[in-house]
């Protein structure tokens, strides 16, 4: 004997957002992230006094003694900056009421656990770190964005890996959704 569904919308699959629409989502919270981080970057090289002698630089002349010396912790110091500013975005926007950063929201793009339900920091946190954090790495970074991205647009379920590391799902609103904002 079957027995009935607790909800007419229990046996409809849950609607996941594919690769073109992330992708713009994606670049709309990276132009979001890059307003504070440019200005960190401006304040940061005032204060180290490197902003003059990076600008008059002249490629295939020695280093200034400024730029030898503050240099690398400047760029350390920008990595960490935009790692730490995206880090938050992402997690505390997608534990949030909306369930989205901006450029998902703008899109009708929201995140959710396996089970269509709302993620937490920790977990929205996961996917951060099994995804943009792990594409900052050096060389194979690079690598890794670039094979994230294809499982979005190859795979069947339409999860990057990081979707899948962090059991996470991008779907899009509507009539399916399972919760309410």
């Amino acid at each position: 004997m079957a027995t009935p569904l607790s909800s007419p919308m229990a046996a409809l699959p849950l609607p996941r957002a594919g690769f073109w629409i992330r992708s713009i989502a994606a670049i709309i919270d990276l132009i979001l992230l890059v307003v504070p981080f440019a200005i960190f970057v401006s304040f940061s090289a005032a204060l180290m006094g490197i902003s003059n002698p990076f600008f008059n630089h002249r490629a295939g002349t020695p280093l200034n003694q400024t730029l030898t010396e503050w240099g690398p912790t400047f760029l350390f110091l920008c990595a960490c900056f935009f790692a730490g500013e995206s880090w938050l975005y992402f997690a505390l926007s997608e534990s949030s009421r909306w369930h989205a950063t901006l450029g998902k929201r703008l899109l009708g793009l929201y995140v959710a656990d396996a089970a269509g339900k709302p993620v937490d920091f920790w977990r929205a946190s996961l996917r951060f770190c099994g995804g943009r954090l792990l594409a900052h790495v050096p060389v194979l970074g690079g690598y890794y964005f670039l094979i994230d991205c294809l499982f979005v647009g190859l795979a069947p379920g339409k999860r990057a890996l990081h979707d899948m590391l962090s059991g996470c799902l991008v779907l899009r609103e509507g009539a399916h959704s399972t919760f309410v904002r």
